[in-house]
Parts: C-alpha cells; structure tokens; sequence
C-alpha cells in the first residue's frame, strides 16, 4: 500500500504544477489584456509575470522539494553551461548581425524599451526576470508536460510558442517592438527547449537567455549608434 500512496502522491504534486503553470499563464494573458484597454496598460501582467513566475517555482521547490523535478536541481549541470554558452554565442552573433542588416535597411530604433530601461531603470530587473521566463516556460511547465507524456518535440515547440505569444501580453510597448522581441524569443525557445530536454537542467538554458539579453542590449543602445 505504501508504494500506491507514494505513487499518488506524486501523480497529485504533477497535476498541481500542470495546472498552476498554466493556469498562472492564463491569468497573465487576461490580465494583460484587460490592462491593454485601460491607462494601466501591460504593467500588471508584466509583474505578475515576474512574481508570480519566481514565486510559483521558489514555493513548489521550497515546499515540495521539486527542484530536481522542475530541473533547478539534477541532471548534467556542466554539459548544460557548456552547451549553453555555446548555443547563445551563436544566438548572440545571429542577433547582431540581423540587428546590423536591419537598421541599414533604415529599421526605426526601439525607442519604447529604450524609455523603460533608461528613464525607468527597467534596464536592472532584466537579471530576474530572465530567471521568471526560464522558470515558468523552462521549468515548471516544461518539465510537467513532459512528465504527463507530452511528446517531446511538441513540449519545446508549445513552450516556445507560449513564450513567443507572452511577449504580446506582457511588453507595455508598441505592436512593432513587441514583434520583433517575439522573434528573438522563438529561438532562445527553441535552443533552450532541447537544451533542457537534454540534460535535464535548466541553467544552460539561463545561460543562453542571458548571453542574447546583453545582445539585446547592443541592439537597443550601441549598434543604431555605429551603424548610423
């Protein structure tokens, strides 16, 4: 009886991180919608986002002891940070090439999230809430889809998507801007996604988010400058 009970256990602790990482997604789509038509905008979703993600993964880690199950924990760490540097050096060269081609084009500069890394300091939370977006997409839904016999290759392409689609939601930004960083997502997604797959650790996956961040960085204030 006791393995049964284990087993159910264990069975309840997964439906619960199934459901509260998609259900916490669902409520940051509603609520950026919702705050779309108001003067509030996307900033409420864009908090619960960062909360709501951090704090989600930090309870059920805390509390469960799920943190080799979410993939904070556990499997090959060092192949992870291996593959990871290398799969957002690409990423990074990718992104500053395009960047590159796409103002000599005559490109418009993202002038909104220019205002809110700057003249709103914005430009510091960029550490967390790249661990938010790792944690929720990455982590705790990833590895929960993937438990529950999701396909494999259908969990990274609907993670990737999820995440691609929540750049909508959640970026108090113009349509364009929010555009073009769902274009930089769809890769880091992608990279991140299998990356995770296969090693069953989530920090290379960090790794490379935070390697195309500084790139984005370079997108936004140095090249525009070299360039023109």
């Amino acid at each position: 009886m006791k393995p049964v009970k284990a087993q159910s256990a264990g069975s309840g602790s997964l439906s619960e991180r199934f459901n509260l990482s998609f259900g916490l997604m669902g409520l940051i789509w509603i609520v950026g919608l919702v705050g779309h038509f108001t003067p509030l905008l996307e900033w409420p979703a864009l908090f619960l986002y960062l909360l709501g993600s951090l704090g989600l993964v930090l309870y059920r880690g805390k509390s469960r002891g799920e943190w080799t199950e979410m993939y904070l924990a556990g499997g090959d760490l060092r192949k992870s940070l291996l593959w990871g540097g290398i799969a957002g050096g690409v990423l990074f060269a990718m992104d500053v090439m395009n960047t590159v081609i796409y103002y000599k084009n005559g490109g418009a500069p993202m002038t909104g999230m220019q205002f809110l890394l700057v003249n709103m300091s914005l430009l510091y939370l960029f550490p967390l809430l790249v661990l938010a977006e790792e944690f929720l997409w990455r982590g705790i839904m990833f590895s929960a889809m993937i438990e529950r016999g999701f396909n494999k290759h259908l969990t990274v392409f609907l993670t990737t998507m999820f995440y691609v689609v929540n750049h909508f939601a959640v970026a108090p930004v113009g349509m364009k801007e929010r555009a073009l960083m769902a274009m930089m997502a769809f890769p880091i997604g992608i990279f991140g996604g299998y990356l995770v797959l296969r090693t069953r650790n989530l920090w290379g996956s960090v790794l490379v988010h935070m390697i195309t961040m500084i790139s984005m960085i370079l997108d936004i204030f140095i090249i525009p400058k070299l360039v023109h």
